[in-house]
C-alpha cells in the first residue's frame, strides 16, 4: 500500500526574549531624538535662507519675488554656491547623489559639514528636491561615528539602520512610514528571527524621531482635501488609470535619467555641471512658475487648497515642468532626495484627471497619482501607499488605492529605477 507523504509546513522562527531587545532602546532613542533635531536645524536654516533670498532681498533691490528674472538669477547663484562647496568642502558634500538612495552609507565625519551646507543651499535656493537622502546619511554617519566612541558594544552595521528609521520618522511625522520601509528593505535580506523582533529598534528610533518632531515642529501632510464617500465603478475605474499613467509619467524621468546625468557629467567640474543645471532649472522655473519651485510640501497645500484654481492644461504643465526639474536637479549634482518632488507631480497630476473630468474626485485623483508617480520614481510600495493615503486622509480611497497600486506596480517592476551606479548603469 503506497504511504503519503505529509509536507509539513517549517516552524516558524523564535521570537528573540526581551533581554535580547532591551539593549537597544537607549541608541534608538538618542538617534531618533538627534536625528529629529538635525532636520529640524536643516529645515530652519533652510526657511530662513529662503525668506532672504525670496523676500528680503528681491523687496530691497526692487525686483519682484518671483519674476523670471530673479528665479533665473537665484537658481544660477545656488548652482554656482553649491558647486563652491563640492569643490573646495573637505570631502566634496559626500557621493555623487545620482547614485544615492535612501540607504546612505556611513560617510566619514569630515564628509559631513559640506553636505549639511550643500544641502540647506538646495533647500533655499529652489531646486526640486527634498531634505531626505542627504539627511539620511548625515544621521548615518553621525549615529556610526558616534555610537563607535560612546557606544561600542551596540553592532555597528545597527547604525546607520537606526539612523534611516529615525529620519525617516522625523520626515513624515510618524513612525509608519519608518517601519513600512525598514520592513521593504528587510524582506530582501537573510534575517534572523522574526519580522518584529528586527524591526523593534528601527520603530524605537523612528518612533523617537517622529516624536521629536512633532514637539518642535508639529507638521502635518493632510492637504485638507474634501473627504470621498463610498466609492463607486467608475472610481475604480479613474484610480485604475490614474496610477498608471503617473508611473508611465514616472518610468519616462527613470528612462532619462542615465542620459541626463551622463549629458552633465560631460561638463567634468561642479563649478560646470551645477551651475549649467541652475541654467536648467531657471529656464524650467520661467515655464512652470513659482510653484514649481523648491521640495514642493508648501506647494502642494497651495494646490489642494484651490483644486478649481487652475485648468487642467495648467496642472499638466507644472507636473511636467517639476519632473522635468527633479530629473535636472537629481542629475547634474544638487544633494537632495526625490520623494518630495515627486509627490507635487503626482498630486499636479491628479488635479488635472479632475479639472479634465469633474466626476474623478479630487482626493481620489491626488491619492491616486501620488501613488503612482512615487511608485515609479521610488520603488518602495508601502512608503507610497502611505503616502497617498496620508496625503487625503480619506478611508474611502485605502481599497481604491490597494486595486490601483496592482498595474502601476507591473509597469514598473523590474525596470531600472532612478538611481545610478558607480559606472553610471542604473540599478534595477
Amino acid at each position: 500500500m503506497a504511504q503519503e507523504t505529509t509536507q509539513q509546513a517549517p516552524p516558524s522562527a523564535p521570537t528573540a526574549p526581551a533581554r535580547a531587545l532591551l539593549p537597544f532602546i537607549l541608541p534608538a532613542v538618542l538617534v531618533g531624538v538627534a536625528a529629529s533635531l538635525l532636520f529640524v536645524g536643516v529645515s530652519t536654516a533652510g526657511e530662513e535662507l529662503q525668506h532672504l533670498l525670496w523676500g528680503t532681498l528681491p523687496d530691497a533691490l526692487g525686483v519682484g519675488r518671483f519674476s523670471v528674472l530673479w528665479m533665473f538669477a537665484v537658481l544660477v547663484a545656488t548652482g554656482i554656491a553649491v558647486g563652491l562647496v563640492v569643490w573646495k568642502v573637505p570631502g566634496h558634500a559626500g557621493p555623487d547623489p545620482a547614485t544615492v538612495g535612501l540607504d546612505a552609507p556611513a560617510l566619514p565625519p569630515a564628509v559631513l559639514p559640506g553636505l549639511v551646507l550643500a544641502t540647506v543651499l538646495m533647500l533655499a535656493g529652489g531646486p526640486s528636491l527634498g531634505p531626505e537622502n542627504p539627511l539620511i546619511a548625515v544621521n548615518a554617519g553621525l549615529a556610526a561615528w558616534l555610537g563607535a566612541r560612546f557606544l561600542p558594544r551596540t553592532p555597528g552595521a545597527l547604525w546607520p539602520v537606526l539612523a534611516e528609521a529615525a529620519t525617516i520618522g522625523a520626515l513624515f511625522g510618524t513612525p509608519v512610514a519608518a517601519a513600512l520601509v525598514i520592513s521593504e528593505a528587510l524582506a530582501g535580506r537573510p534575517m534572523p528571527g522574526r519580522l518584529w523582533d528586527n524591526v523593534f529598534a528601527p520603530l524605537t528610533a523612528g518612533t523617537c524621531g517622529a516624536i521629536t518632531t512633532a514637539l518642535v515642529a508639529r507638521p502635518t501632510f493632510d492637504l485638507g482635501l474634501p473627504p470621498m464617500g463610498h466609492p463607486h465603478a467608475r472610481d475604480l475605474l479613474a484610480a485604475l488609470v490614474i496610477a498608471s499613467v503617473a508611473a508611465l509619467l514616472g518610468m519616462c524621468a527613470v528612462h532619462a535619467f542615465p542620459y541626463v546625468h551622463a549629458a552633465f557629467r560631460r561638463l567634468r567640474h561642479p563649478m560646470l555641471m551645477l551651475p549649467a543645471g541652475g541654467v536648467v532649472l531657471g529656464a524650467l522655473a520661467a515655464l512652470g512658475g513659482q510653484l514649481t519651485l523648491f521640495k514642493g510640501v508648501t506647494e502642494i497645500g497651495r494646490l489642494a487648497h484651490d483644486p478649481e484654481g487652475w485648468s487642467a492644461g495648467q496642472f499638466a504643465t507644472m507636473a511636467v515642468v517639476k519632473l522635468a526639474a527633479l530629473l535636472v536637479a537629481a542629475t547634474c549634482g544638487f544633494r537632495g532626495g526625490r520623494i518630495f518632488p515627486a509627490v507635487f507631480v503626482g498630486t499636479a497630476l491628479g488635479l488635472c484627471a479632475h479639472a479634465l473630468v469633474p466626476a474623478v474626485h479630487p482626493s481620489l485623483g491626488v491619492a491616486t497619482g501620488v501613488l503612482g508617480m512615487l511608485l515609479a520614481i521610488t520603488r518602495q510600495a508601502w512608503m507610497s501607499l502611505f503616502t497617498a493615503a496620508v496625503l487625503v486622509g480619506s478611508p474611502g480611497t485605502l481599497t481604491l488605492l490597494c486595486v490601483a497600486s496592482l498595474p502601476a506596480w507591473l509597469l514598473v517592476t523590474g525596470r531600472p529605477q532612478m538611481q545610478l551606479r558607480e559606472d553610471g548603469t542604473p540599478v534595477r
